[in-house]
């Protein structure tokens, strides 16, 4: 994969993009970390890879928490500022900016879209709740969000499962079968790990086909 690599001064710390040039690409696709993982995520790496020859330049984006080495995300407010402050670089290239993120990184994209004047979010693993915990509904950011939204959630995903996702045509949901909330699927799934990638990539593909 051809990608380059830029640092971001912002008020929480230095960020990281790591840009993947889309094959003239016509939006680009930025998403960012979750709470307890980087950029290597399974499925962050399987969009890098596939997306660019679908023309969309894909940058994934180290929160400030990340590059210092921090094992533990700050507080929302802290990772909405960092995000904020990188905007401006991910809309160089004069391109649409889809907002997207894995877990504590899709909560980002939502509760900024609209304010950043992002042309979508595409939710990772949204944590519509704490594991074990549905009382504590997330579901106000991601209905807030307040433009075309994609969610991708594994049916395994203890911080919420496909069917306990609210009904509403704000947003469109696609189900990685027996995925966990890192998208991985048990040995004895009825599908394989490329498998579960592949749903990922063919979902998000599609959407960013519908959407420009």
């Amino acid at each position: 994969m051809t990608k380059n690599v830029t640092s971001v001064d912002t008020p929480a710390g230095q960020a990281r993009i790591t840009w993947f040039p889309g094959k003239q690409a016509r939006l680009v696709l930025a998403v960012s970390n979750g709470a307890g993982g980087g950029i290597e995520a399974r499925d962050l790496q399987a969009l890098a890879a596939e997306l660019p020859a679908r023309g969309v330049t894909v940058a994934l984006v180290e929160q400030p928490w990340r590059v210092a080495g921090k094992k533990v995300a700050p507080a929302p407010k802290t990772l909405d500022t960092g995000w904020r402050a990188l905007w401006p670089t991910l809309a160089e290239p004069g391109l649409p900016v889809i907002a997207g993120g894995r877990s504590a990184g899709a909560r980002v994209a939502c509760r900024t879209a609209q304010e950043l004047g992002a042309h979508a979010v595409l939710a990772l693993s949204f944590p519509l709740h704490p594991p074990g915990k549905p009382e504590k509904s997330r579901a106000d950011e991601l209905l807030g969000a307040g433009v075309p939204t994609l969610v991708v959630q594994g049916g395994n995903d203890p911080f919420g499962k496909p069917a306990e996702f609210p009904d509403d045509d704000s947003y469109e949901l696609v189900e990685v079968p027996y995925g966990d909330h890192g998208f991985a699927v048990p040995k004895r799934a009825e599908i394989g790990q490329e498998e579960a990638l592949e749903v990922i990539t063919d979902a998000v593909s599609e959407w960013t086909g519908r959407l420009g």
